[in-house]
């Protein structure tokens, strides 16, 4: 288990809550964490649980390595030895879930999107900081090698004073039933949109978004199914963005600025980044490192904030959670997409 004095040492015991899709992702990134130098020592596949299936939480436990598989989420925050807890869950179910984690002593990664809306994530931060428990969300290009590249390329001057960001996330998913379900906060917004939003956030970490005008087509049952917005920020940025759940885009993020513009394949998940000159000739291209899945970051700067006593990382503290919520609840505000557990 791991020391919780600050000291910075220790290993942390990593459960998982929910066993679908990205939770096998999250499995297979500790399985290779625990079999890698520079993290074995860090963190430990401990355990897993479902809502009320025992032989499910077993079998999963059994083919990924972990000690305990439990049939409910409370014999979860019951065990002890559980240091965090990574929320594997639909939207609508994140804000309860981690209240109750961290009432129960256990830190918290939880999915992106954080929660639902900003009021939920308000909720939860606030029992963050009346626990003392680590929290954090766990959107993993915030933590990814790739953001201080590209930082670096920019504050470097290389392509000029930065005046626009464009970014774009489709792909297929409409077959998710979660996805479509108004009751799970779903919809292209929460699940796609919020990468693009990132980006253009971190692209330009210091400014203060002044006004955002959107635009969304919604399904029968009322959730977003492809949106754009356009945020315009008080050092003269502007940024615009777009998602669908049914369309396959390029996942480009592009950085204009005067003198040039560099492109970024994937912001889902950067694999390089390509800077140009005003001529639209490539000047140089810059290769992201290896990494073993990508989500191994997020579970290293939970992991040593948990060790120092910090109730939030650095790469996405709660604060900026929280100007994301708030930019997407005023984007559905918009579009007059209100979630049943809103009304």
């Amino acid at each position: 288990m791991s020391k919780r004095n600050g000291t910075g040492t220790g290993t942390i015991n990593v459960a998982i809550l929910g066993v679908g899709s990205i939770a096998h992702s999250m499995a297979d990134t500790l399985t290779q964490m625990e079999g890698d130098d520079r993290y074995s020592s860090l963190v430990h596949r401990y355990a897993v649980a479902t809502r009320n299936d025992p032989d499910r939480a077993q079998k999963f436990a059994s083919e990924n390595g972990f000690e305990k598989g439990y049939g409910s989420y409370q014999e979860l925050m019951d065990d002890p030895e559980v240091d965090l807890v990574y929320i594997a869950t639909p939207h609508a179910l994140h804000a309860e879930q981690a209240i109750a984690c961290m009432r129960a002593g256990k830190n918290v990664l939880v999915e992106k999107s954080f929660t639902g809306n900003g009021k939920q994530a308000r909720k939860v931060i606030e029992v963050s900081d009346e626990t003392k428990m680590m929290c954090t969300e766990a959107i993993w290009t915030r933590y990814m090698p790739s953001r201080q590249m590209i930082l670096d390329i920019i504050d470097s001057g290389e392509i000029g004073t930065v005046h626009g960001i464009t970014a774009n996330l489709a792909y297929p998913v409409d077959e998710k039933a979660r996805m479509v379900d108004p009751n799970m906060a779903g919809g292209a917004l929460l699940d796609l949109g919020v990468y693009p939003l990132n980006f253009i956030r971190m692209a330009n970490p210091n400014a203060t978004l002044q006004r955002v005008t959107s635009a969304a087509t919604l399904t029968a049952a009322g959730v977003d199914e492809q949106l754009s917005a356009s945020l315009w920020f008080d050092n003269s940025v502007m940024g615009v963005m777009s998602a669908s759940m049914y369309s396959v885009g390029d996942s480009q993020g592009i950085i204009w600025g005067e003198s040039g513009y560099l492109i970024v394949s994937n912001i889902n998940n950067p694999e390089r980044i390509d800077v140009y000159g005003p001529d639209h000739k490539i000047v140089r291209s810059v290769e992201v490192p290896e990494q073993l899945t990508g989500y191994e970051y997020q579970v290293v700067d939970s992991a040593k904030a948990i060790l120092e006593g910090r109730t939030e990382c650095a790469a996405m503290p709660h604060d900026e959670t929280i100007a994301v919520m708030d930019v997407m609840d005023a984007m559905r505000d918009q579009w007059g997409e209100v979630f049943p557990f809103e009304r």
